[in-house]
């Protein structure tokens, strides 16, 4: 992922989406992961340094690793043609020479899954100061000469979050509200410009401590009221916490600033059914000008049978509601056993039944691009849960490209308001599709962000009513 890659005073070397590129951490030339652009340098400025920006081939510490002799790292000093400031500067990315051939190598400082040693290198060993000037942490410390250490910042952060979700979002009304939507929903929404809640890394590590605290002052009560989920049900908005809290106003200048590198939002595609006239109905639509294969919207369907009717002197003249039905229309609508008994249609039934009949199509039209028109139904969004090996129940997200949602995107969002862990996949039985699966239940975070915050049509999303839920208070 892109977050925590380091950018030196030179800037990122000319890297094309496919290169095959070397990733190796500050002050040692040495390669820790081997991968594949997944974007290029453009492109990953463009994206404001989010997302995803390689796809690993192999990494220290893997198992292609431990089949070897399992040696560490060597210890390679930065080329002499480096900045002679680069060990000093948090960050660096830039070509080199020994690793061409196509190899791009690249900088990175952050958390490393695939070792506990190169993440201690990487990040355990930095002063606060340090720390501060890392992009990756500067949201954690936006004030290097604030003597805090960054967990006791977060836990600042943490409280002045809750407190004034407390004071100006949450309502009596609202109670019991689940504990996992009270971050999700509310918490994140009240962080400063330019910082980010984590509540790993504070001193309390999980939401439940955290509320845990908060309860022994007396400022909320918690209570479970379905097993495994915590809701809370009770709030003292009297209390000398809430009542004192002061709820901070936003710099002009730093409002200003985000506006102009906010990343463009979310809008939902505009999709219309479409319907392509086949071979079984081709004499009926063919007096209008259509033939096999033509795509029609409904409306123009409605106004073909219309229009036939009239021309062909169909409409019952002792009820204007009925159709008479001619041999074309027996053909076209009618099952076999209803074409010697059925005489006279309803203008409802018929046109229920020509749209039936037709082979389904849609069009799909992305904000500023232009419409694309696809053969039979558009796949809802999916939501299923799903039981794993460890007896745990997870969340499973399918056909979000659909949508032009990203499913790396939409992962690192969940990621955040549920405090849970998120993987992407390739889905089963999809071709090129991806899923994304989260830990736990979270079809109601799933809910209030697609329904929401992406302003997607409920019909074309399943799974919604698996969303657990709470227990009311007896």
């Amino acid at each position: 992922m892109l977050p925590g890659l380091m950018v030196p005073p030179a800037g990122l070397p000319q890297v094309q989406k496919g290169d095959l590129c070397a990733i190796a951490l500050v002050g040692n030339r040495a390669p820790v992961a081997v991968g594949v652009a997944a974007m290029s340098t453009a492109e990953m400025l463009t994206s404001g340094l989010k997302g995803r920006g390689f796809s690993v081939l192999h990494t220290y510490r893997d198992h292609l690793w431990r089949s070897g002799d399992k040696s560490s790292p060597p210890s390679l000093a930065p080329l002499a043609l480096d900045p002679p400031d680069l060990n000093e500067e948090k960050g660096s990315v830039l070509a080199d020479p020994a690793l061409q051939q196509d190899v791009r190598r690249l900088t990175l400082e952050g958390e490393d899954e695939a070792s506990g040693e190169v993440q201690q290198r990487m990040c355990g060993e930095k002063s606060l100061s340090e720390a501060s000037e890392d992009p990756g942490v500067r949201g954690l410390n936006p004030d290097p000469t604030d003597s805090k250490t960054l967990q006791e910042q977060m836990d600042e952060l943490l409280q002045r979050c809750f407190l004034h979700t407390l004071k100006c979002q949450v309502k009596k009304a609202d109670l019991p509200l689940l504990t996992s939507t009270l971050l999700g929903s509310h918490m994140f929404s009240c962080c400063p410009e330019g910082r980010q809640l984590d509540v790993k890394k504070s001193s309390y590590k999980k939401l439940s401590k955290f509320l845990q605290q908060m309860q022994q002052e007396q400022i909320i009560q918690v209570e479970e009221l379905s097993r495994g989920v915590e809701s809370i049900v009770a709030v003292d908005w009297k209390h000398p916490r809430i009542t004192s809290f002061v709820i901070p106003e936003p710099s002009p200048t730093s409002q200003t600033i985000q506006e102009g590198s906010r990343e463009q939002p979310y809008h939902p595609p505009d999709i219309k059914p479409l319907y392509c006239v086949p071979a079984s109905m081709t004499l009926l639509f063919q007096e209008s000008g259509y033939k096999k294969g033509s795509v029609l919207e409904g409306a123009e369907v409605r106004m073909i049978i219309i229009n036939y009717a009239k021309k062909n002197d169909l409409v019952d003249a002792d009820n204007k509601n009925l159709v008479k039905l001619d041999p074309i229309l027996c053909d076209c609508i009618l099952e076999k056993n209803e074409q010697h008994t059925v005489m006279k249609l309803p203008w409802d039934s018929l046109l229920t039944r020509c749209l039936e009949r037709l082979q389904p199509a849609y069009q799909v039209t992305f904000p500023g691009q232009e419409p694309i028109m696809k053969k039979g139904k558009i796949c809802p969004i999916d939501i299923t849960l799903a039981q794993r090996a460890s007896n745990k129940k997870v969340t499973v997200v399918r056909n979000l490209e659909a949508y032009g949602l990203d499913p790396y995107s939409v992962a690192a969002v969940l990621q955040q308001r549920c405090q849970a862990s998120t993987t992407v996949a390739p889905a089963p039985g999809a071709k090129d599709g991806l899923q994304v699966q989260i830990q736990g239940n979270q079809v109601h975070h799933l809910s209030r962000l697609l329904l929401e915050d992406y302003q997607l049509p409920r019909k074309h999303i399943q799974g919604l009513e698996k969303a657990p839920k709470p227990s009311k208070k007896k």
